[in-house]
């Protein structure tokens, strides 16, 4: 009856969306990766928008997204365009609310994501339970690998632990070398690096590191669309010629030419993860009708929140295809959502990205401690995390 009582009574009363900007450790520190070069620029910080439900019942949500062209249109999608949509309305029915809102020529799914699960974090605090106990997935740990990768010589403690994947952007060969030992001797197993400005000194830096390791570390590579076909072809042709198999080969070409990406699965021993093509809607069934995917690198934003980045993990999984989760320089508020989607969404079989290590600061009261590549999962209700307001007044822009 308690729990009755307080479906039909909680009503959300206010939306309000705020930026920071944290800087990244820098380079020359362990761990750091400032600046963060890519395809398509660099990073030295990041603007993350920290999203905040309050309700009629006293209780607060939180949710995080990357900032879309400009902080201020970010924040007014969010104020303006979401919450007169969903204010007066039951932070319980995310799936009624997720597939109600609708702004013209926007895929307002992508900005309805931290609002979605802010409202999880609200649910979570009203009944008393972690929102990982709320997905269900979590009393199945063996069909949730990415958490349960050691199993039989794990401690019990490390069951409620999820595995992650070291990020690093482009280096020279030689000083990849150096952060590819920071990251094995930091308890990683897996490191991802960017890559498409130089296909050759991409295979170069690959290379380097897995000499560098003696093997002991597996490797993905993201171009972010860099690459043409025949590049693509020619590195993991490369890579595979000096005995390197990547775990994947993630969006080495653009989006939408989900054919070529079958000639690349085809093609190559190495597989091959979209990871912005599942941004789109409905492209994951094509995706899988082309045979464009080995591996999935799924997104919770994009995909409209928790729940459908669930409806997802479903798609792929049904088709037999393993899954992970990408990050976005997630600060706390996020990286608690990602933790409890991998621990309870069944079917996360590979580590989900994270650059969690390389923050200066954070804006959650107890920050996450990354100890050998892995991060615990909060068990107090909601997503088990409370913001500090001091820390969003020192990084608000």
């Amino acid at each position: 009856m308690l729990f009755a009582y307080t479906i039909s009574c909680v009503e959300i009363t206010d939306i309000t969306a705020t930026t920071v900007d944290v800087p990244l450790r820098e380079l020359d520190e362990t761990l750091g990766i400032g600046p963060y070069v890519t395809n398509h620029g660099q990073v030295e910080s990041m603007e993350r928008v920290l999203v905040r439900v309050d309700t009629d019942e006293g209780l607060t949500g939180w949710g995080e997204m990357r900032v879309f062209l400009s902080p201020r249109a970010t924040e007014a999608i969010i104020e303006d365009g979401i919450g007169p949509l969903v204010i007066g309305q039951s932070p319980f029915e995310t799936e009624r609310l997720r597939r109600q809102v609708f702004i013209e020529y926007t895929n307002i799914e992508l900005f309805f994501a931290a609002v979605e699960t802010a409202c999880w974090d609200i649910v979570g605090q009203a009944v008393g339970k972690p929102v990982y106990e709320l997905l269900g997935g979590w009393s199945a740990p063996e069909q949730t690998t990415a958490r349960n990768r050691d199993a039989a010589d794990a401690e019990p403690a490390a069951e409620q632990e999820i595995e992650f994947a070291f990020c690093l952007g482009i280096l020279p060969p030689e000083e990849s070398r150096v952060k590819a030992r920071e990251a094995l001797d930091a308890g990683f197993s897996v490191l991802k690096t960017k890559a498409g400005q130089n296909w050759k000194q991409d295979v170069e830096r690959i290379r380097a590191m897995h000499d560098e390791v003696d093997g002991e570390l597996e490797f993905r590579l993201d171009p972010n669309q860099g690459w043409t076909v025949d590049q693509a072809i020619r590195v993991g042709a490369a890579l595979e010629d000096s005995g390197i198999y990547l775990q994947y080969m993630e969006q080495p070409i653009r989006t939408n030419a989900h054919q070529q990406l079958s000639n690349l699965t085809s093609r190559l021993r190495q597989p091959i993860a979209p990871n912005e093509d599942t941004y789109i809607p409905h492209n994951l069934r094509s995706l899988i009708e082309a045979g464009a995917m080995d591996i999935a690198v799924l997104d919770l934003t994009p995909a409209g929140g928790i729940g459908g980045l669930r409806q997802q993990a479903a798609i792929v999984e049904d088709a037999g295809i393993p899954f992970t989760h990408h990050c976005a320089f997630d600060l706390g508020i996020r990286t608690a959502v990602i933790l409890h989607a991998a621990h309870g969404i069944p079917g996360f079989s590979l580590p989900p990205d994270t650059t969690y290590y390389a923050w200066e600061g954070d804006v959650i009261e107890s920050p996450f401690e990354v100890t050998n590549g892995r991060i615990r999962v909060p068990d107090e209700p909601g997503l088990g995390i409370d913001v500090d307001q001091d820390a969003v007044e020192r990084f608000q822009i």
